[in-house]
């Protein structure tokens, strides 16, 4: 078995041998961003976008740029639209050859379209040849086709044939082509009176071909519901002949007392693996002619939930003989209240007479990992898994998994258990399974597209880059923390070789959200271009971060807003005490949870940072509570093991007070950092009316603050054009205050 990395001309995945910049989570070009800046002086200017919020009453005017700040934006922005250009590669498949000697593959890559505010899709093929000297050669296409329109693509098994899903907007009917090598083979038009739109995230979609490419099954929204409609006489009935003109249609009752709500309000499973799931076995409608059926209804409908015995159950695989059926489980999310946590693999042996019921015999293959040794295997913390993630031995499973600050690539031998490491480990880059080509596992690493675009000024820049990833010492430990709790946590430090000796660049504290999640050391082109303007970066992996064992992870729910805290300082005073840092030229940027540690650390040590920039941060957790969508995240990391009990839809006075208790905002007395706020106006998760409350009370200080509201997004801030303008807007606040 060898991990193969792409090393062409042309397609690239093996950028330098030590460059590197971690992922970050995605956030328009700086056309005219919606701004209002909230001054020292206690002026509030204030853009249209506060109108399009509800969040003033008062008509106030744009803010205007100086000469000279339009001329760093001008400057900086060349910059940034290098790294944005930046494609990336989404999916690859791979299918056998009419040839002996390889194979082919095909690879979906992704590239921010700014002026479209879209992401541009295309598709490059190449094949695969085995050299008589044991080696392996990609041959690609001339360059990558693009398609437009398409929300997802399926090949099928044999490659011959190509399932393109294009859903539509508004009530339009979703399109559903198979392609064939000489063109559209069949076209089909869905109305919504049938289905709504094709799932096709990566969590849902579920898409797959069965083994003779004759029927394709995927999941889909329901219809919607019927909505009432009315005209200019008042109610207009249902079944009535009269025409639609002059008429509207109403709102759906949202909460009615239907089969549609039980009684515990349902919060979405996306980010949150903490919502209990199961995997069913349905027997599949048959699509014989009405003659030829033999079965009856009763067996048709046949329904058996297979996994009563685990509170999580996804992504579920069949082993190549279809002798057992292996999944993932979240259960230790489930269990605890935590959104995300240490997963598991399970198998469920599949009888062989076909005859299921809900008694079949759970197995462990991979347990929960709680206190891993040092440099050992920590758990699985992964995300997906490969539509066929098997190697010949028709046993061993292959997939991506977090390892501390890194993505690795692991193998599972299923039958025994065995988890093995199998992406390079003298290095700590991370890498990440995109196929499998036989027994050779085709993986990106540090993925970058380079020679066809014209990006000099990048390259040579991230040519200078190294990083290292450094073990922090737990302080001002109290209590009895567990093993786990008490063992260190990582940093990567990312600097330039070009620094002279003695000379420090300013330093950016880069801050994760969740706070179950982690910044990996892998390429981001949001941090790659904030190097490229001269920050070196900390990127804190606080306890409470995935891919450290579960005892690190659960140390955190109940004492956030202090214990997370205290890590991020004290990896600030590890770095400053090596010499690696200037104590006068440290930044701090964070979003979600990352702009909730990101505005306590700037009411927590208030002459720590010259600037600070926060995305959607949690700054109040009494107003959060009642208005995001995920209330039961606040109670989790509140109350720690009593969230789950202690979560109600009518908060108490005492639960509303030490919700404000652990609030940056119970800190803002104390603040006098410069701090920009960066807002998505339809965000659900972290509502925008929580950085605007910090906002104005900073402003009501005197504290310079200025705030960038995205009228059109939610909690990520990842539509092409908001990503570009956001960090754009991060890379002149920072030059502002720390040079």
């Amino acid at each position: 078995m060898r991990v193969l990395h792409l090393t062409t001309a042309t397609l690239t995945t093996h950028l330098f041998s030590n460059s590197f910049l971690p992922t970050f989570p995605k956030r328009r070009p700086f056309f005219s961003p919606k701004i209002f800046s909230i001054s020292s002086s206690r002026r509030l200017s204030v853009s249209s976008a506060m109108d399009d919020v509800g969040a003033s009453a008062t008509k106030e005017m744009q803010v205007d740029l100086d000469a000279s700040t339009h001329e760093e934006y001008a400057s900086i922005s060349k910059l940034l639209q290098e790294f944005t250009d930046i494609p990336t590669i989404d999916k690859a498949w791979t299918f056998k050859s009419e040839t002996e000697d390889g194979s082919r593959a095909m690879f979906l890559i992704s590239q921010p379209n700014l002026l479209a505010n879209k992401r541009r899709k295309s598709l490059l093929s190449s094949h695969i040849s085995h050299e008589s000297n044991n080696s392996i050669n990609f041959k690609w296409a001339p360059f990558p086709v693009e398609v437009t329109g398409v929300s997802a693509m399926v090949p099928s098994p044999s490659g011959l044939k190509f399932l393109v899903i294009r859903n539509s907007e508004g009530d339009s009917p979703t399109q559903l082509e198979i392609w064939g090598p000489s063109g559209v083979m069949r076209e089909f038009s869905v109305p919504r009176s049938i289905h709504g739109l094709i799932y096709a995230d990566g969590w849902f979609e579920g898409i797959s071909w069965n083994s003779d490419e004759t029927v394709i099954a995927y999941v889909a929204e329901e219809p919607d519901l019927p909505k009432p409609t009315f005209t200019n006489a008042g109610y207009k009935k249902e079944g009535t002949t009269d025409k639609d003109c002059g008429s509207w249609k109403g709102q759906v009752e949202r909460y009615a007392s239907s089969k549609r709500w039980e009684d515990a309000r349902k919060l979405g499973i996306k980010y949150c693996y903490n919502r209990p799931c199961a995997l069913y076995a349905v027997k599949a409608p048959s699509f014989k002619s009405e003659a030829s059926k033999t079965s009856n209804a009763a067996e048709d409908l046949l329904i058996i939930n297979l996994t009563r015995g685990i509170s999580s159950a996804f992504f579920p695989r069949f082993s190549p003989d279809g002798k057992f059926l292996v999944f993932l489980s979240a259960k230790n999310a489930v269990d605890s209240g935590a959104h995300s946590a240490t997963d598991s693999l399970h198998k469920i042996n599949w009888p062989s007479d076909g005859k299921l019921s809900p008694s079949l015999k759970i197995e462990d293959v991979v347990p929960v990992i709680s206190c891993p040794e040092d440099g050992c295997f920590p758990g699985l913390y992964s995300f997906e898994f490969l539509s066929e993630p098997w190697l010949s031995d028709g046993r061993t499973m292959v997939l991506s998994s977090i390892w501390g600050s890194t993505n690795s690539i692991i193998s599972v031998d299923v039958l025994s258990g065995k988890v093995s490491r199998i992406s390079p480990d003298g290095s700590n880059s991370s890498w990440n399974v995109l196929t499998l080509d036989g027994d050779n596992v085709i993986a990106d690493y540090i993925k970058l597209l380079s020679s066809s675009y014209d990006s000099m000024q990048a390259m040579s820049l991230l040519a200078s880059l190294q990083f290292s990833i450094m073990k922090i010492p737990v302080r001002g430990v109290s209590g009895n923390p567990t093993k786990g709790a008490s063992k260190p946590f990582e940093a990567i430090y990312v600097s330039s070789k070009s620094n002279k000796p003695g000379v420090h660049a300013p330093l950016i504290v880069l801050l994760h959200g969740g706070p179950h999640s982690v910044l990996l050391s892998s390429f981001s082109k949001s941090s790659a271009f904030l190097c490229s303007l001269g920050y070196n970066l900390l990127i804190v992996n606080y306890r409470g971060s995935l891919g450290f064992g579960e005892e690190a992870l659960q140390s955190l729910p109940g004492n956030v807003g202090t214990q997370d805290v205290n890590d991020v300082l004290t990896a600030v005073d590890y770095v400053v005490d090596k010499g690696l840092a200037d104590p006068s030229k440290i930044v701090v940027l964070g979003g979600s949870h990352g702009g909730f540690l990101t505005t306590h650390l700037i009411g927590q040590a208030p002459d720590k940072f010259a600037a600070a920039a926060a995305r959607n941060p949690v700054c109040n957790l009494a107003l959060m509570v009642g208005t995001s969508d995920i209330p039961d995240w606040c109670f989790f990391e509140v109350y720690g093991s009593d969230g789950k009990s202690s979560f109600t839809e009518s908060p108490s006075a005492e639960q509303l007070d030490l919700f404000y208790s652990k609030s940056p905002i119970s800190h803002i007395s104390k603040v006098k950092t410069p701090t920009l706020f960066l807002l998505g106006a339809k965000d659900l998760r972290v509502p925008v009316s929580n950085g605007i409350q910090y906002a104005r009370a900073l402003k009501e200080k005197g504290v310079e603050t200025k705030v960038i509201v995205f009228p059109n997004d939610v909690h990520g801030i990842d539509r092409p054009q908001s990503d570009f303008e956001s960090f754009l807007n991060i890379g002149v606040w920072f030059r502002k205050y720390c040079r």
